[in-house]
Formats: C-alpha cells, sequence, structure tokens
C-alpha cells in the first residue's frame, strides 16, 4: 500500500466528510451544542465505516469513538477528528476543520486537512515549502490563548490572531496566512496528527515546545502542547519559550 493511496483515502474521506457536515449545519434544522454534537457524532460514523471498509487491516483512533488499547500494538493507526472546531462548526463560523491522520510506527504519515466552510482540502503530498512573505503574525486558540504565546510575541515582535479549530490554525501557516501556530494547556493526538503530516509536507517546522518530536499512537492519546512555524523562525521561538 503506498502513501499515494493511503493520501488519495484521506482526501476523499476529508471531502465527504466535508460534505456530510455542512448539510447537516445548512439544514437548519438545530442549532448550539445540538448541531455540534450532530456533526460530530454523523461525520463520525461515515469515517469509521469508511476506514473499516478500506482499510480493515489498520487501527483507529478518533475523539468520537471509545478508545481501543488494542491499537497501541498496531504500525499503521488512523487518527481522526470529524469535526475540530466544534464550537466554531455550531456558531456559523468558518474556522472548523475535518482532520483525517495516519500515524505509522508513532509518526505522523499522511494526513489531510479539509477546511468545509472555504471549500478547501490540504493534504500531505509533497509541496514547495511556504514561500509567502512573513506576516509577522502568530495564530493562537482564539477562547484559550496560553500565557507562552504573550513573551514570544513581545520578544519577537509577532502579532497574536485569535481563531477556532486546530486544523484551521495549522492550516493558516500552511496557507501563508500566518507564520507560526503556537498552543499550550491541553490538546490530544486528534488534534494535530493530521495537520502536522500536512505542515510537516509544506516544509514546516513541527514539534513539542519544548523542542522534542511529536510522537502519536501512545496510551491515553493526550499530546498538550505544538509548535508549527516557517523553519526561520523555529529557534527563534523555542529560544524565546525557553527563557
Amino acid at each position: 500500500m503506498s502513501a499515494a493511496d493511503d493520501t488519495q483515502l484521506a482526501l476523499a474521506l476529508a471531502r465527504a466528510a466535508g460534505a456530510i457536515a455542512i448539510e447537516v449545519r445548512a439544514n437548519g434544522l438545530l442549532e448550539g451544542r445540538a448541531l455540534g454534537d450532530a456533526g460530530d457524532k454523523t461525520v463520525n460514523a461515515f469515517l469509521m465505516a469508511a476506514l473499516r471498509q478500506h482499510r480493515p487491516e489498520d487501527a483507529i483512533l478518533s475523539e468520537e469513538s471509545e478508545d481501543d488499547p488494542a491499537r497501541l500494538a498496531h504500525s499503521r493507526v488512523w487518527i481522526i477528528d470529524p469535526v475540530d472546531g466544534t464550537r466554531e462548526y455550531a456558531e456559523g463560523r468558518d474556522d472548523w476543520a475535518i482532520h483525517i491522520g495516519l500515524a505509522v510506527d508513532g509518526r505522523a504519515h499522511t494526513g489531510a486537512v479539509g477546511l468545509p466552510a472555504l471549500d478547501v482540502v490540504l493534504t500531505s503530498t509533497p509541496g514547495a515549502p511556504v514561500s509567502a512573505p512573513p506576516t509577522r503574525k502568530m495564530v493562537v486558540s482564539r477562547t484559550r490563548p496560553p500565557a507562552v504565546a504573550e513573551s514570544v510575541s513581545a520578544a519577537l515582535d509577532l502579532e497574536l490572531v485569535g481563531m477556532g479549530s486546530a486544523g484551521a490554525k495549522a492550516m493558516a501557516v500552511v496557507r501563508g496566512e500566518a507564520d507560526a501556530y503556537l498552543h499550550s494547556g491541553g490538546q490530544f493526538e486528534w488534534d494535530n496528527c493530521a495537520p502536522v503530516a500536512v505542515a510537516q509536507a509544506h516544509g514546516l517546522h513541527c514539534s513539542r515546545i519544548d523542542g522534542e518530536p511529536l510522537a502519536y499512537n501512545r496510551a491515553g492519546a493526550s499530546l498538550p502542547d505544538l509548535l508549527i512555524c516557517r523553519e526561520d523562525l523555529a529557534q527563534p521561538i523555542l529560544r524565546a519559550i525557553a527563557q
């Protein structure tokens, strides 16, 4: 099974899942938390069924399904977030995402991140490094910006921009709309596996905020901090964090 085959599957799943989520939101029959829950559950049911049909030998870790510890014995694990940024999705905003990631031997290997409200899907197909002019912007959580971001912002003169989904923030860097995405204070593997796979394929730095590599398919699935940025900013940001 080739990486290209996995990428094409991730792309197809992200597109189809995005269309389902848009339809659930657009029918106007639900709102608020009920809408968010319906979007999560409906998209998750589709993704779980599709992955079991197309990759029956692989394990799956999904935010919306009970974790099966048997995944820890698998080399290949699909790590998915059916609707990342459920609050933004339910509020009718654009900054939510569909995450379809594949970890192989504990590393983010393949991914697709859909931004359905923008009709955009980005994948881990190798692409040219991000070459847009620097924006001097760093995206952070719009509801829980990490305290360390204030220090980094002041040290490096970066404007902080609040945004919803982790996938939306990571893709803002991939698309050249921001120079960095910094998070601290709690995430899980499904929040960043697919975004990291896509960001890496476009030449961006991806690590923990202490510079350590990101590891996936671990017990507990907690992965509480993350840095995705232009390569030239990686060491300055990591030094600012350490100080």
